[in-house]
């Protein structure tokens, strides 16, 4: 643990990348850091806001919805809580291992917990103290829990382009906490499971049961967007309140609009992702920039944009190598040791379940690993069950690169399959490519995919790294294009870096700009 004071006055305790911000002039005070995890639909994740929405704003009884409530849930309150307490150090270990641990860079967490300090010195609950971690995951997620508690990936950060988008993002958050919704929306939770309850005992399975259900399914839903209404409104006007751009909420969303567009060729699902929660819209974006405009007109407020790059520069992005590394079409895995290659014209995802590639005519490849005892031979595996509609005649067994290897062919459902194995060790691999019934390239791109499955030399495993964010300045010869050229070797160049630097294919670079690459 260290105390660091910056040259405004504000204090900070650091844990590591685990750390809490205090308010300006307030004594520092070393305090447990234990994030509190309330059960189910308790953490503060946040739904779409749809065009139901209707804003409210200057009503009296829109004040009560966009205000911080006067009796937040604080560090305080829920530390004097032996239940509380007990569930965050329970809770705690697992959403930070979901995530993949915890992100270590101080240059890192000086440029969040200055942001962070800004708004809290600014904000209606400025004695309110929030610990904040950063994840070490490339998803692009943001979320807090009762007390304080302030979670975000460096996925997110990646992605944001300023202070003032990070901001932005840090105080919608933070409004979640000084709402209370966390805990209103688990009170409302139990109370719609316990009707839902009484419905069935007095209804049994009857369509009336059915229907009260879903009418409070439909409450949750319509009560999570008003939530959502409610941090954006508390967000912007606290974020233009410590002298940030208003307009970053605009900025971020239009970003994260563009990050779906790129990442949907994949057809990944977004699992821990700010995606899965946070849905952009047309209708966020319009709402978000009336709420802007009431805070001033355009170029009211600081973007600290070279700020914010600087804290950045450096930061690891994508993958690290305990999930294993995506480099164009090549999945390469330094840990386990091993790698593939997809077909032209195929895109990888890698997800905390499985490795999967999206391709043309809605083919795709999923690969992933099981322990299978060695007793067992890949033939037989093969036909044990695990894959339904298998033509038992189309197994065969062989060698690939000097390991064991068997393939078959199934189909079910309107697909046909081309599934291989492969044994390392007590591992046995397995990919599998699935086409709609009747395409003709299944088996060839099938089969030059399983013949690209490889055991890396140690040589090769020892210089692969995990990618990182590095900040360049533009010359007066550079272009969208050349920028983008001095990328990594990722998929879809110019694109990645359009999305990274929130520009459009029609922006023009200007000399003396800064600007996000990806390198290895």
């Amino acid at each position: 643990m260290r105390t660091i004071r910056d040259e405004r006055g504000f204090s900070r305790l650091i844990y590591g990348p685990n750390f809490t911000v205090l308010r300006k002039g307030g004594t520092v005070h070393r305090r447990a850091i234990g994030l509190v995890a309330l059960a189910g639909l308790a953490l503060s994740g946040c739904a779409a806001v749809t065009d139901s929405i209707v804003e409210t704003s200057g009503q009296s009884r829109g004040e009560a919805i966009l205000s911080p409530s006067s009796k937040p849930v604080t560090v305080d309150n829920v530390a004097g809580n032996n239940r509380l307490r007990r569930l965050a150090a329970e809770q705690h270990p697992k959403i930070v291992a979901s995530y993949g641990g915890e992100y270590n860079d101080p240059k890192l967490e000086r440029t969040v917990a200055r942001i962070v300090g800004e708004l809290t010195t600014a904000g209606d609950n400025n004695t309110q103290i929030y610990n904040i971690t950063v994840l070490d995951s490339p998803s692009i997620n943001a979320f807090a829990l009762p007390g304080g508690y302030l979670y975000i990936t460096r996925g997110l950060l990646a992605l944001a382009s300023d202070s003032a988008e990070l901001a932005t993002v840090i105080a919608h958050e933070m409004a979640h906490v000084t709402a209370n919704h966390g805990i209103e929306r688990q009170k409302m939770e139990r109370a719609e499971t316990v009707a839902t309850k009484v419905a069935e005992d007095l209804l049994g399975s009857s369509n009336a049961a059915r229907a009260a259900a879903i009418r409070g399914q439909l409450r949750l839903a319509q009560f999570s967007r008003g939530q959502e209404l409610a941090a954006d409104a508390i967000g912007i006007r606290a974020t233009a309140a410590a002298g940030f751009d208003p307009y970053a909420a605009v900025r971020f969303l239009r970003s994260l609009s563009a990050y779906t567009r790129f990442r949907s060729v994949t057809g990944a699902k977004p699992e821990l992702d700010f995606l899965a929660s946070h849905p952009t819209s047309e209708r966020r974006m319009e709402i978000a920039q009336r709420l802007a405009r009431q805070q001033g007109g355009p170029g009211v407020g600081t973007r600290a944009r070279d700020a914010y790059l600087a804290g950045i520069d450096g930061m690891t992005y994508g993958d690290t190598a305990r999930e294993g590394f995506i480099r164009g079409r090549d999945f390469l895995h330094p840990r386990i040791g091993i790698g593939f290659r997809v077909p032209e014209g195929f895109v990888i995802d890698n997800s905390s379940e499985a490795v999967t590639a999206a391709g043309p005519n809605d083919m795709a490849i999923r690969f992933d690993g099981v322990r299978v005892a060695r007793s067992i031979s890949l033939t037989d595996y093969l036909a044990s069950g695990w894959i339904g509609g298998l033509d038992p005649n189309s197994v065969e067994a062989g060698q690939v690169n000097g390991l064991p290897y068997a393939r078959a062919r199934a189909a079910a459902d309107g697909w046909e399959f081309a599934i291989s194995v492969y044994r390392v060790d007590n591992t046995v691999y397995r990919l599998l490519t699935a086409a709609p019934v009747g395409t003709k390239e299944l088996a060839r791109l099938a089969h030059t995919t399983a013949r690209s499955f490889r055991v890396l030399p140690k040589s090769e495993r020892a210089t692969l790294k995990p990618l990182r964010i590095r900040i360049v300045t533009a010359s007066g010869s550079d272009t969208i294009g050349s920028l983008a050229a001095k990328m990594a070797p990722v998929t879809r160049k110019e694109q990645l870096f359009l999305v990274l630097n929130g520009l459009s294919k029609n922006d023009r670079i200007r000399a003396g700009e800064k600007f996000k690459l990806v390198v290895e």
